[in-house]
């Protein structure tokens, strides 16, 4: 059970001390001026259906406001960092397309609220971080992955543009040419590599990745907080203009590839392949 807590006090006069309450798959827990959330659905591997796409869509934003907190961890439940796309959310969007024309909004909101957030943001990639998943992990300020962990963008291995971050931000990360090939492949990227690409800061044992974490987190939250925060708005510039440009081009792109039969086919696939599994 994540633990919760009441993150700001009474009296403060920017958010009410319970914000977090209306949050049912993100869990907060408060250390001194660290603050981690937490992806809390690990019986899906905190695949982000529509509730926890809407939920990550608006959590930036009501961090920003936090009074209490300085930095920021996120991570997620269980054995995974997130899964992605959720398969039956997929196939909502397949039968009724106009679906995605709210989550493009949300996929926006998340990804520039995540970056507008003026608190350094370390990533605890515990364990898998697929699609959407991934990019939340990379959007992040500093990132490390356990051991066994993996990230991959499989957009395009399900008929889909990899219009919600993997076509956006990864060639910021890594080389063009690289970007392509892992977007192209869908193949998941074991830790070392991400490392070596620079998708990631470090690699940590499993049963340490929680405490490097957390430690660097507290060592920032020591830091000059006007000096830290300016420095990554200044860094984090290079990503919004980037990203300011690419982002409504390949979010159209993404919602016209929930009409075609390439979706369409994955998605009934996928869904077959889920009924075997669970009727054995």
């Amino acid at each position: 059970m994540i633990e919760r807590t009441d993150l700001v006090n009474e009296g403060d006069g920017r958010v009410p001390s319970n914000w977090q309450d209306k949050y049912k798959l993100l869990q907060f827990a408060r250390r001194g001026r660290v603050l981690t959330v937490t992806m809390n659905s690990p019986k899906n591997l905190n695949a982000v259906g529509p509730q926890m796409h809407d939920e990550l869509s608006q959590v930036f934003t009501d961090l920003a406001i936090d009074d209490g907190s300085d930095i920021i961890v996120l991570t997620g439940a269980g054995r995974a960092f997130s899964a992605g796309g959720d398969i039956d959310h997929m196939q909502a969007v397949v039968d009724d397309p106009t679906l995605f024309l709210h989550e493009a909004e949300g996929s926006r909101r998340l990804v520039f609220s995540l970056l507008e957030l003026e608190k350094p943001i370390v990533a605890k990639i515990n364990g898998h971080a697929v699609g959407l998943g991934a990019t939340l992990a990379l959007l992040c300020d500093i990132t490390f992955m356990s051991t066994n962990a993996r990230i991959g963008d499989p957009h395009v291995n399900v008929g889909l543009v990899a219009g919600d971050g993997g076509a956006v931000g990864w060639p910021l990360m890594m080389s063009l040419l690289k970007a392509k090939e892992y977007l192209f492949t869908g193949d998941r990227i074991p830790a070392p590599l991400a490392v070596e690409l620079g998708l990631a800061n470090r690699v940590v044992p499993d049963d340490e990745v929680v405490a490097e974490a957390v430690a660097l987190a507290h060592r920032l939250s020591k830091q000059p907080q006007q000096a830290l925060q300016e420095t990554k708005r200044a860094l984090n510039l290079h990503l919004q203009n980037a990203i300011q440009n690419v982002a409504p081009f390949a979010l159209a792109s993404e919602a016209e590839s929930f009409s075609t039969e390439d979706v369409k086919h994955t998605v009934d696939t996928f869904k077959e392949m889920l009924e075997k599994q669970r009727e054995k």
